[in-house]
């Protein structure tokens, strides 16, 4: 036997190895842009036709298998664990992991650090993503990094471009400095080693536009592109998209 079918033969083998998956919803920012929207009430409780939108992520979470989830909330946040509770209701388990002040999205995985698998998903709160969960998990675990972005290639269409990819890895990301090579966005759907955790410092404010560069310069943040858009709440116009996919998925 040839070390490329051995090499296949254990491919496929890791692939049948079933594996917990668990996420990470981010949802402890202020949403300032929204103004008096989400003066009173977290982001991801705003109400998209009689729901509020964290309930729609997590209905598209179970449908892709996965339900175990850990909310890291802030702002507001009892009002998310009072509606959600334990997910039970909603055929999840649900964890809470609250910041006492702003950590920031990095920030706040490091608080959550004890609740965390040994690898975990990260969704943004305030983001709408089809994802086949298990395909990316297959091919994170394929590359062996630390970590794994799933990337759009957006052109700048529905938001401003972020991201450069080569050969199937992150070169380079910024929400600041854009060069032509930024075709590709940041999805919203990142998988971690736990590992990583120990790049974030504690206590100290740090988002994921932080941690997404030093894992970069130590090619350690590999790509996973998805061709499907993404539909986001951060903005009025972000709402509007988002009700009408919601509609049009209810005709």
């Amino acid at each position: 036997m040839t070390d490329t079918s051995i090499w296949l033969r254990e491919s496929r083998e890791f692939c049948c190895i079933p594996m917990e998956m668990q996420v990470a919803i981010l949802a402890g920012g202020l949403a300032t842009r929204l103004g008096e929207l989400t003066k009173s009430q977290p982001k991801s409780m705003i109400m998209i036709k009689g729901k509020p939108f964290l309930e729609y992520q997590l209905e598209a979470l179970k449908k892709s298998g996965i339900t175990n989830v850990l909310l890291c909330t802030g702002h507001l946040g009892q009002q998310i664990e009072e509606y959600f509770g334990d997910g039970s209701r909603f055929g999840m388990n649900i964890n809470y992991s609250q910041e006492d002040k702003l950590l920031g999205t990095a920030g706040a995985l490091k608080q959550a650090g004890p609740k965390l698998l040994d690898v975990f998903f990260t969704l943004y709160g305030d983001s709408y993503l089809c994802v086949d969960f298990k395909l990316a998990l297959s091919h994170f675990k394929s590359k062996g990094k630390l970590a794994m972005m799933s990337v759009y290639k957006n052109r700048d269409l529905y938001d401003k471009s972020n991201t450069a990819v080569s050969d199937g890895m992150v070169k380079r990301y910024s929400k600041r400095e854009k060069t032509r090579d930024m075709v590709y966005i940041e999805y919203g759907a990142n998988i971690f080693d736990k590992k990583v955790l120990g790049m974030i410092p504690v206590d100290k404010r740090y988002g994921l536009e932080d941690l997404f560069p030093r894992l970069i310069e130590k090619g350690e943040l590999a790509a996973f592109e998805v061709k499907e858009r993404f539909y986001e709440i951060g903005s009025s116009q972000g709402i509007k998209d988002f009700t009408e996919f919601i509609q049009g998925k209810s005709q």
